[in-house]
């Protein structure tokens, strides 16, 4: 059973930066494609970026590209998100996800996509 777990949500103001992290256990994180993920209030969770299990390949929402980035540590089992300067539409609980292991060739920021989903970390941005 995989299973994923987020950490380093917080609040930080405005241009700031936060590091998010999720830790997977029962599967290794280098064979999984990978997505994060973030629900603002009132809104529909929405894919922030993913990143395929075959290859270090990442792709990001248009909102993000440029200042999120997507990484993982296949010693530690993690998945990071970066996030660079940060706006206050970034705010919102953000999760992480993995695809099933038979499609770790590509990744999507289809939220469909994805069958195993951590409680999530939230992040708050203010002005």
């Amino acid at each position: 059973q995989v299973r994923l777990a987020e950490s380093g949500g917080g609040s930080v103001q405005v241009g700031g930066s936060l590091k998010l992290s999720c830790v997977v256990s029962g599967g290794i994180v280098g064979r999984y494609s990978m997505g994060w993920f973030r629900q603002g209030p009132g809104k529909e969770r929405q894919g922030v970026g993913c990143i395929i299990g075959s290859g270090p390949n990442t792709f990001y929402a248009d909102s993000v590209h440029g200042r999120f980035t997507i990484s993982r540590d296949n010693t530690n089992n993690t998945l990071y998100l970066q996030m660079d300067s940060l706006k206050p539409e970034d705010s919102g609980m953000y999760s992480c996800a993995a695809r099933r292991l038979a499609y770790s060739g590509s990744c999507a920021l289809e939220k469909y996509d994805y069958i195993h989903w951590g409680q999530g970390t939230q992040v708050t941005v203010s002005s």
